[in-house]
């Protein structure tokens, strides 16, 4: 699937904040996709030495059955550093080159980590959007920023995430008497449709499958790779096409 070549890749964590703050206001908020057929869940799971190693996964499932069509798996070395709110740059590389081995794109992908629910409002979920100008949404395990009222306790009950007096996600309840996850916007869609999806896309645990998915695919080749020294990861580069 293609890429936009949207800017060059930073070197410092000066450039990525920076990067951030120049193009959230290219993300869009809006109603659709109404229908979706497939769905693409996104995952990055670290080596037991995190500089060494990451393991992207994205496994497409079919909207309908939440069965699994495609997968792809990109294992390579982080080429940023650990730092918050900047996440996004230590995966995004690895999550870029197993998008491209899809031989079919998908209509809408969830993320495992935050869209506008972050610092500078544009967190994973947000850049990947604009990256591929697919829908995107974001759906973390814990919040990044904000406060909320814990939801009620049935599955579906939601309040909203607010950071610096704005909504920049909603806190879900996917299973009723079970911890929230939180949902923002990561790109051409809605807090509702958001909302919406990830619920779908949850039948019946915490996460929704996109996610539990994409954790055992990129968790399985990560243990694959480290079972085999021969198979060491390549160096670290930027994004082709960036």
């Amino acid at each position: 699937m293609d890429i936009e070549d949207l800017h060059s890749w930073p070197d410092s964590v000066e450039e990525a904040e920076a990067l951030q703050e120049r193009l959230r206001d290219r993300v869009r908020e809006e109603p659709g996709p109404a229908v979706v057929r497939t769905v693409a869940g996104l995952d990055v799971a670290y080596g037991s030495h995190s500089d060494e190693a990451v393991a992207a996964a994205v496994v497409v499932l079919d909207a309908a059955t939440l069965r699994v069509v495609e997968s792809a798996v990109a294992v390579e070395r982080p080429s940023f550093p650990y730092v918050p709110g900047l996440f996004a740059f230590r995966e995004l590389p690895a999550l870029l080159s197993a998008l491209r081995k899809l031989r079919a794109t998908p209509d809408l992908l969830v993320c495992d980590g935050h869209g506008r629910a972050h610092f500078r409002r544009f967190g994973l979920a947000c850049h990947l959007g604009l990256l591929t100008g697919l829908p995107a949404v974001g759906v973390g395990k814990t919040f990044l920023v904000g406060e909320h009222v814990e939801p009620g306790r049935e599955r579906g009950s939601f309040t909203d995430l607010v950071h610096e007096g704005e909504v920049v996600g909603r806190t879900l309840r996917t299973q009723t008497g079970v911890k929230p996850v939180y949902v923002s916007v990561g790109h051409r869609v809605d807090l509702d449709t958001a909302t919406r999806h990830v619920l779908a896309l949850s039948p019946s645990y915490r996460l929704p499958e996109t996610t539990r998915q994409s954790d055992r695919l990129s968790r399985a080749a990560l243990r694959e790779r480290e079972s085999d020294p021969a198979s060491a990861p390549p160096p670290a580069a930027a994004p082709r096409g960036r």
